[in-house]
């Protein structure tokens, strides 16, 4: 009898709760892989666990013939090639859907905030004015929340947590969510039109997950209706921005700014030095990017790996036998075979839906 075998493949500050749990259920090999380490490691996986780092396409499935489940701690499951998992039986376990789980992880929706504060008082520009000798604050006049109106498209999770922070800084909140329009509107908070969001609101932070309706939401017809001397925020997912337009509305000066945390094809294999709003980004101050990391704090980790371990124990009791087979309560798995992406028609494959009421 084999034990099955989970990859850990970025083990950076992995969750020592989650490690335990999945060591109850599997051989768990930790380890931080670059794309080469990544398809040797996974030949012999029966679960793969990923974060952001790593787009697992046909090539990395096709060497790991035995794999039967993706573990991602996110709820975009963008960097996975859902209709090649599908075709080859995986089941591709994420946070989409955990909905009151998700209730208590705030990571991407404080990161929001902290990218239109950063934004709108040039803290980047200021803290590296400060590093380089100087002193001279007259540089560096910012601008206020308070009395300002901010538009939250999408009324997800993030998206309601996002509009009550920023009700909380005096802000007048327009909120627009398909599913929403015509419910009572929350104290201070004003369900509205999308149209009538982009003309009225301040600031515009966008909040809705990618599916293929979704893909290029926002784009030169959205630009061009935005307030003169409005801000764009994007936490989402980069894939929801035709980023043509963004560097239009940017160069026409229509935006004041903009504060990034995704960007389209995050996973290139060149980089992204050659992204046209990286490249802006480098000679102009009103454009702040980081690198996808709204949901990485300490607190989000522990919280989404815990939970999602459980679900693969789950997953593993399911597929390879529910009981213990010996002192330390592992399962077992039998007869593990080499397997054909049209074989074991059992494994199921939880697909990419628009459930999921915004990105993290």
């Amino acid at each position: 009898m084999t034990l099955p075998n989970i990859v850990v493949t970025e083990s950076t500050g992995f969750s020592k709760c989650a490690a335990d749990r999945l060591r109850t259920c599997g051989r768990v090999v930790m380890g931080d892989f670059d794309r080469t380490l990544l398809l040797t490691s996974v030949q012999e996986a029966d679960v793969l666990w990923v974060r952001l780092r790593h787009r697992i396409d046909r090539e990395v499935m096709e060497a790991a013939p035995n794999l039967r489940a993706i573990a991602t701690p996110t709820t975009g499951v963008n960097h996975i090639d859902l209709a090649e998992a599908a075709r080859r039986n995986i089941h591709v376990i994420s946070l989409q859907g955990a909905t009151e789980f998700l209730r208590n992880v705030y990571a991407t929706a404080e990161h929001t905030l902290a990218l239109i504060f950063a934004l709108l008082r040039h803290l980047p520009g200021a803290c590296e004015h400060v590093i380089n000798g100087s002193w001279n604050r007259d540089l560096f006049v910012g601008r206020e929340l308070h009395g300002k109106r901010a538009g939250v498209i999408g009324c997800g999770r993030i998206g309601r947590m996002v509009a009550g922070y920023l009700r909380a800084m005096g802000m007048r909140v327009l909120v627009t969510d398909s599913q929403n329009i015509g419910r009572p509107s929350q104290r201070g908070i004003e369900l509205v039109s999308l149209s009538h969001l982009l003309y009225a609101s301040d600031i515009v932070t966008l909040h809705i997950p990618l599916s293929e309706y979704t893909r290029g939401f926002f784009g030169e017809r959205e630009f061009s209706r935005m307030k003169p001397g409005s801000w764009f925020i994007n936490t989402a997912r980069g894939e929801l921005v035709n980023e043509d337009a963004l560097l239009q509305a940017l160069c026409d000066g229509r935006l004041a700014g903009a504060a990034l945390d995704v960007l389209c094809d995050e996973y290139s294999a060149g980089g992204m030095s050659n992204n046209s709003i990286v490249q802006y980004a480098c000679n102009h101050e009103n454009v702040l990017i980081t690198p996808h990391i709204g949901g990485c704090t300490n607190e989000s980790r522990e919280k989404t790996e815990s939970f999602l371990a459980t679900q693969v124990a789950a997953f593993l009791r399911t597929q390879y036998g529910g009981g213990p087979s010996g002192s330390d309560g592992r399962s077992t798995l039998q007869n593990r075979k080499r397997r054909q992406p049209e074989e074991e028609n059992n494994v199921a494959i939880r697909r990419n839906t628009t459930s999921a009421r915004d990105e993290g």
